[in-house]
């Protein structure tokens, strides 16, 4: 008996689990595709070239609103979980959802969808969106270029735009950005590393991503997305945690099933966490994930003229995804505001429109920061014009590109930056080169 399968997604793990688990299995014919999280990622299809044999007309994606009437229409036996950084409650009132409709739920193991790479891997991943991820892959960066290795980054996938023009992306300066067609959302993750001169690739097709990126590299650093764990098998694998967010290492998915799996893990922020969250978090590595080396680190800010943020009123624009599904209701912008003394901290919510507008309402957590969401053309202008609309003194920008190179504003602006710095001892340098001295590093079945 063929299985009718719908897989829950949010336009990344959803197709990469397609392309390993189900392509080409007789067992399974993949009805549909949900989608979540990411704005106007639904309603278009995954291409029948991408798709593969049986798929003549490729595979519709809806809006996961629907799937429960998927279920019934298509009488579908099956629907598989294919998106991160939820609560494991949350991931159960969906399981429920799923079975009370009538189909069996699943979630596919982290390890059977890893590619295994002819070089050495080092994945960089987390509990939650938001640890600090892509300032601790620039540090992993260059550590290794330090001692000589050439090192391409694999970044979780971003595919929002034609999935056909998406299926192997290699950007290695500004005009791929433009090539690609890069939301705002993509740039912020690969444009400081093309800054650092790295060569990073995404896309759609991992397997053939891999060999592509196998070809120029002496390793190969993979960076995650939100929680999720990595495509590719690693070596060493990396994980963040928040302190700022202590417990969520055991509460959400499938940010544990990375904890459990770290071979280091790092205690970030902790020059602004309480102490008593950093110990709650490191407790529950000790108790859960004995193996992992610990380090703790900070993300400081980096802040050119912090003078002109004293006694202005000031409208701070946080990381988009830290703050919607990351949950966090500010991030270091605000922190920033509030050390360097700004007068005050402008309420977007009252000017916000469009898509923003509509955030706002779906996050009501966030506090009085605007996230930077820039997922298509239209968004961006919303983003534009609330920023416009809001009466400030100064725009404080804690993205990790300075937007106002994107944007067309009628104010002034500062940028923030974060990078990743040790705490003490261990440094991530010597727990680094420590495992990478290993007899057994790089030497996974290949």
């Amino acid at each position: 008996m063929v299985e009718k399968v719908v897989i829950m997604g949010a336009a990344g793990r959803d197709f990469h689990n397609f392309n390993i688990y189900f392509r080409g299995n007789p067992r399974y014919r993949v009805i549909a595709f949900t989608a979540a999280q990411i704005p106007n990622v639904d309603n278009r299809f995954y291409p029948s070239r991408l798709a593969g044999p049986g798929y003549p007309e490729g595979i519709p994606i809806y809006p996961e609103e629907h799937l429960t009437a998927l279920i019934s229409e298509h009488q579908i036996d099956l629907v598989a979980f294919s998106y991160s950084d939820v609560s494991h409650e949350t991931v159960m009132h969906k399981a429920s959802a799923v079975m009370a409709a009538g189909a069996d739920f699943i979630l596919i193991g982290a390890t059977y969808t890893m590619l295994t790479s002819k070089k050495p891997v080092i994945a960089v991943c987390a509990v939650r969106t938001g640890c600090g991820k892509s300032q601790t892959t620039r540090k992993v960066v260059e550590i290794l270029r330090k001692r000589g290795d050439r090192v391409v980054v694999v970044r979780h996938p971003m595919p929002y735009g034609n999935l056909l023009q998406q299926v192997i992306q290699r950007f290695s300066d500004y005009q791929d950005f433009e090539t690609h067609r890069c939301t705002l959302e993509e740039r912020e993750e690969y444009e400081p590393l093309v800054d650092m001169g790295i060569v990073v690739y995404a896309g759609v097709d991992y397997k053939a991503i891999l060999k592509a990126a196998e070809e120029e590299s002496d390793i190969i650093i993979w960076d995650g997305g939100n929680n999720d764990t990595p495509f590719f098998r690693p070596d060493i694998h990396i994980v963040l945690l928040d302190p700022h967010r202590a417990g969520h290492e055991l509460t959400y998915y499938p940010g544990e099933t990375n904890l459990l799996m770290a071979d280091v893990a790092i205690i970030n922020k902790v020059d602004t966490a309480e102490p008593s969250r950093v110990l709650q978090v490191k407790t529950n590595i000790e108790q859960h994930a004995p193996r992992a080396r610990i380090i703790m680190a900070e993300s400081p800010l980096l802040i050119n003229q912090p003078d002109r943020i004293t006694g202005k009123r000031v409208l701070v624009v946080e990381d988009g995804p830290t703050l919607t599904h990351g949950g966090m209701a500010h991030g270091a912008g605000f922190l920033a505001a509030t050390l360097y003394h700004a007068a005050s901290v402008v309420d977007p919510r009252p000017y916000a429109v469009g898509s923003i507008k509509k955030a706002f309402h779906q996050y009501p957590h966030m506090g009085p920061v605007l996230p930077a969401m820039g997922y298509d053309r239209r968004q961006i202008e919303d983003l534009q014009e609330t920023i416009n609309r809001t009466p400030c003194d100064l725009v404080l920008f804690a993205t990790p590109i300075h937007l106002s190179r994107i944007l067309s504003l009628d104010k002034e602006s500062l940028r923030i930056r974060y990078e990743y710095r040790d705490h003490g001892s261990p440094t991530l340098e010597e727990v680094l080169i420590s495992l990478m001295n290993r007899t057994d590093f790089g030497s996974l079945k290949r």
